[in-house]
């Protein structure tokens, strides 16, 4: 896929002014996708010139007042003014609805990119969101053994399996993103894990979290199916403990399905 996706990337920066618009690069190179305004913090993308930049030999047409999508294995819709997304028949939420400005139709990047198996990163210093391909294994780690060091730092190791285990279930699971940075940086419903939203997640993992994410991605498992963990003594939102299925405890965290 990285071979199709760098021959469309182009070497001219867009023309837009980096005071209302980011600059997007794919793997590191400047993508051409058209305008990519900034509201309320959000980056978009028209949802056409993305797609069809990243997955040439995908159909995009505009149907019963909404943007329609077909590839190989992707069937998405947006619809303007909605704050979500359909994918594959099912609703995939947003932090900001749906656009539709000069006959384009602008979707929020982030969740956007992650449908098309991309990671995102934004940098506020040059106003930049760049793309990268399918992340490797070497990139799992490192992005798994932080989730696990900023949320088990105290916690025993198999607390820290926990935690590594229920973000590796969502990635499998079809109401997730399918990759483990998605699945961290996922921003619905103002975000899923305090780490990102604190910042403690770029912090340097301990040792011992990095060998708990090498364990979790080799198959070490001790809460099942999990989706959901909390610590019901550091919140004040018990959502999961009224609607999802108790699985156990491990420390401070109580894990559900």
């Amino acid at each position: 896929m990285k071979r199709q996706l760098a021959a469309l990337v182009l070497g001219a920066a867009l023309t837009v002014s980096p005071a209302q618009a980011a600059v997007l690069t794919l793997d590191g190179a400047p993508l051409n996708a058209g305008k990519t305004p900034i509201y309320d913090n959000t980056t978009f993308v028209s949802l056409r010139n993305l797609v069809q930049a990243l997955l040439p030999d995908s159909a995009v047409r505009w149907e019963d007042g909404r943007a329609s999508v077909q590839a190989q294995g992707i069937a998405l819709t947006a619809q303007p003014g909605d704050k979500a997304l359909t994918y594959n028949g099912r609703r995939v939420e947003l932090s900001q609805p749906v656009r539709l400005e000069e006959g384009r139709t602008l979707v929020p990047i982030r969740p956007l990119a992650g449908l098309l198996g991309l990671d995102v990163a934004w940098n506020a210093a040059t106003g930049e969101v760049a793309l990268t391909s399918p992340a490797d294994e070497e990139d799992q780690l490192y992005w798994l053994s932080r989730i696990i060091s900023a949320e088990s730092q105290g916690e025993c190791w198999e607390g820290k399996i926990a935690v590594g285990n229920v973000v590796l279930n969502r990635v499998q699971s079809p109401d997730f993103p399918d990759t483990i940075y998605g699945v961290i940086f996922d921003d619905r419903w103002g975000g899923q894990f305090e780490p990102v939203r604190n910042g403690t997640v770029y912090n340097d993992p301990t040792p011992e979290s990095v060998r708990a994410a090498a364990a979790c991605l080799a198959g070490e498992n001790t809460v099942g199916s999990s989706l959901y963990f909390l610590a019901p003594e550091l919140t004040d939102n018990h959502w999961t403990m009224e609607n999802r299925t108790y699985v156990t405890t491990i420390g401070t965290h109580w894990f559900y399905e």
